[in-house]
């Protein structure tokens, strides 16, 4: 059963692959039910997978085979906390990896468009130190990364960059 909230994804055919994809490289993900088209649509025919309900880490999405008309951009992401700089590259080269694409500052796009921050928690508390220079070098550092690097953060949060 749908979700009284659910996060819709559209897609371009490959929403089951997406939601494959997902459970498989995230903790507490998984492919639910798939829903097959009741007769022929704009960009489908009668029998094809038209929605699959899915959850990434514990979020509930669906995801809908909407056609070409509909493109993701930056305005929506997911955003991960993660624990340490294996966690980290874990995350990020599957997602790159994969046929995605890096971005500043521990952004990336999977392959299908959607956008991802992987963010370590290090990098949070960084931020939102009291210590306001602290902070600010942290944030500078990041600035200058694609992949978070861990120890570069906490260096530069800690004074030693």
């Amino acid at each position: 059963m749908l979700a009284k909230n659910t996060i819709c994804l559209w897609y371009d055919g490959t929403a089951l692959d997406a939601a494959r994809f997902y459970a498989a490289t995230f903790p507490d993900s998984a492919v639910g039910a798939v829903h097959r088209a009741p007769s022929d649509f704009p960009s489908g025919k009668e029998g094809d997978v038209l929605t699959v309900e899915f959850t990434v880490m514990g979020i509930p999405c669906l995801g809908l085979n909407g056609g070409p008309g509909v493109q993701h951009n930056i305005a929506f992401s997911f955003q991960v906390a993660t624990d340490d700089q294996a966690e980290t590259d874990r995350l990020w080269n599957a997602i790159v990896g994969n046929g995605g694409q890096e971005s500043e500052c521990g952004w990336c796009r999977d392959r299908w468009g959607i956008s991802w921050q992987i963010t370590p928690r290090v990098l949070t508390a960084a931020f939102t130190d009291p210590d306001r220079a602290a902070a600010r070098r942290a944030f500078e550092a990041m600035m200058t990364m694609r992949k978070i690097d861990v120890a570069a953060i906490e260096a530069a949060w800690r004074g030693r960059a």
